[in-house]
């Protein structure tokens, strides 16, 4: 019979158990808010992005809404999607920029967006909610790195430009699923693109300030799972490229932008 080693439940156990600190924050919230949402139900209403309803009194929808989910079937499927990111997302930039971009910009940007776009163009009042706008806001990171290494891939006799595999995404689950915001989910897509091009990195925190905060509060010692400034997987902006190969062994990865 063949074997799918993807599907060993010790393999899963095992990646579960890896995952860093920020990526199980996030998911256990979205888990935890679904579960308090069975006998709470206004709790979707008062985390759900609908523009209508937005003022300065209703800010808090813009960081909340990707943690909502509508059911169990949203909840999972977008668990599914965004664990891989994330973990990988987390590893390469650190536990603490990876909370300070997901609990702010990463939600209210492609959520003011959203917005406004709803409000003041298509005069719409769509209620979206779901952490399928950070599912599109990764990929399209990760597709524009992909892209500087593998500019295209082949359907048949055509050439599809790497960078657009998430556009595509994007509008396919519009056609194949039901009650989903293609207007939200390019509003995600779009921030992963500014974010791969490297014009938004000044909403990073500067990283003298994140190591003087994990040194001060001792942030690796005490957190099983932590991230650190010093210990990510490429550096905080990935490897920059070279051409020039120097004397003694050579890594395979050297000279290859990994980062936005």
């Amino acid at each position: 019979m063949p074997s799918f080693p993807q599907l060993n439940p010790l393999r899963l156990r095992s990646y579960v158990l890896r995952l860093p600190l920020c990526t199980r924050l996030i998911l256990c919230i979205c888990v935890a808010l679904w579960v308090a949402a069975i006998p709470l139900p206004w709790l979707r209403e008062w985390a759900s992005l609908e523009p209508a309803k937005m003022d300065f009194t209703q800010m808090h929808r813009l960081n909340a809404f990707p943690l909502m989910h509508l059911n169990f079937l949203h909840l999972i499927f977008n668990i599914i999607a965004l664990t891989p990111l994330l973990e990988r997302f987390e590893s390469e930039f650190g536990t603490l920029v990876t909370l300070a971009l997901f609990t702010g910009p990463f939600g209210t940007l492609p959520g003011g967006i959203f917005v406004l776009l709803e409000k003041y163009v298509f005069r719409s009042n769509t209620v979206v909610m779901g952490a399928s706008v950070w599912v599109f806001l990764l990929l399209s990171s990760e597709a524009s790195k992909t892209h500087k290494t593998n500019p295209n891939f082949s359907i048949g006799p055509y050439k599809i430009p790497t960078w657009t595999t998430p556009l595509i995404l994007v509008l396919v689950t519009s056609f194949l699923v039901p009650n989903v915001s293609l207007i939200g989910h390019l509003c995600g897509a779009g921030i992963g693109y500014l974010w791969a091009s490297g014009y938004i990195k000044f909403l990073v925190p500067h990283e003298k300030i994140l190591r003087w905060v994990e040194t001060k509060l001792n942030l690796l010692g005490r957190l099983p799972h932590y991230v650190s400034v010093d210990q990510k997987t490429y550096g905080r902006y990935g490897v920059l490229p070279s051409s020039s190969v120097g004397p003694g062994p050579k890594s395979p990865d050297v000279g290859q932008r990994l980062g936005p």
